[in-house]
């Protein structure tokens, strides 16, 4: 029956991910909000919208291992699972600018996180809005690039939405939302349940098999597009969801409830594998062929990713 609970509580926040994000662009466009303004704000909230709903029903219920897991594991699988699955079947470039903006801010906000675990076991309301002012800076600077031309203008807007009735647009929003309550709710109920009856702690069901989950669509986005010899997937965009997963994911959350630090691990494990990942794309960046990450640097980081799942389930 758990597993039940976590197969359709993903398929409902798969669902629910996906009208919202539909909703809230065609009533953005309605309001006649430019479409580079709404690739990167609206649709980039809406796209976390599933990792926010799992980490704050989870926080609410007092389980806020699945909180900060949900996010560590996440922000681990977006690099070790879906950058290094998608970079051996087919070589990645990486742009000049993703080490000069995303990856510090992604780095900034990665030690932010584990300052405030440290200092005091818990991601406090204060703690929680200094990270979402963190993505609100980071929006505005990266707006301005697109505006210049300096970076890509941001997820790709469908434009035949403008055309969308109010009546679709609540439909779609009652859809999106009552998917991703449910989902949510049944997705951590489940988790909660496997974890007791395996006798493993919520922290490892976490970082491991929600992680995955919630990196499935965007998984496989990327393996198809990889497989077609299409330019699907943008190391930016992957650093710019670690971003947001900690920013907005964790910044909100912590507003509304303060995340408290449960297992130690976390902090002493967890943690330094999700920015020993973020770490390890600078020297990946440099080694020959540069600025590429070709298939045995998709090897390395996918059977790390590998290790640290196994390592998970044995601590």
């Amino acid at each position: 029956m758990d597993i039940f609970l976590v197969v359709i509580g993903f398929v409902l926040l798969v669902i629910g991910g996906e009208f919202l994000v539909r909703s809230s662009v065609a009533l953005s466009l309605r309001f006649n909000i430019s479409k580079m303004i709404i690739g990167l704000t609206i649709v980039s909230f809406a796209t976390s919208a599933p990792e926010l709903l799992v980490s704050l029903q989870a926080a609410l219920s007092g389980y806020s291992d699945i909180s900060l897991g949900n996010v560590i594991g996440s922000n681990i699988a977006n690099i070790g699972l879906v950058l290094g699955l998608t970079a051996i079947i087919s070589s990645i470039d990486i742009d000049k600018d993703f080490l000069k903006f995303n990856w510090p801010v992604m780095m900034i906000l990665s030690g932010l996180l584990y300052l405030f675990l440290f200092t005091g076991e818990e991601i406090s309301r204060v703690e929680g809005a200094s990270l979402l002012i963190v993505i609100i800076i980071f929006l505005l600077v990266l707006i301005r690039k697109a505006i210049k031309g300096e970076v890509d203008a941001g997820e790709e807007v469908d434009g035949s939405l403008t055309q969308t009735s109010m009546f679709k647009i609540i439909l779609w929003f009652i859809i999106g939302g009552s998917g991703l309550y449910f989902g949510s709710e049944w997705l951590v109920d489940g988790a909660v349940g496997i974890a007791e009856s395996f006798g493993v702690s919520e922290r490892v069901i976490s970082v491991t098999m929600i992680a995955i989950g919630t990196s499935v669509p965007e998984l496989a986005a990327s393996v198809i597009a990889a497989l077609k010899k299409e330019k699907g997937i943008s190391l930016g965009n992957l650093i710019g969801s670690n971003i947001f997963n900690i920013g907005s994911v964790i910044g909100l959350t912590a507003i509304i409830k303060p995340i408290f630090l449960q297992s130690q691990e976390v902090l002493t494990n967890d943690i330094f594998w999700m920015i020993g990942f973020g770490l390890v794309l600078l020297p990946l960046v440099f080694i020959p062929v540069k600025y590429t990450i070709a298939r045995y640097k998709g090897l390395l980081i996918f059977i790390s990713y590998i290790i640290f799942v196994l390592l998970a389930f044995r601590s």
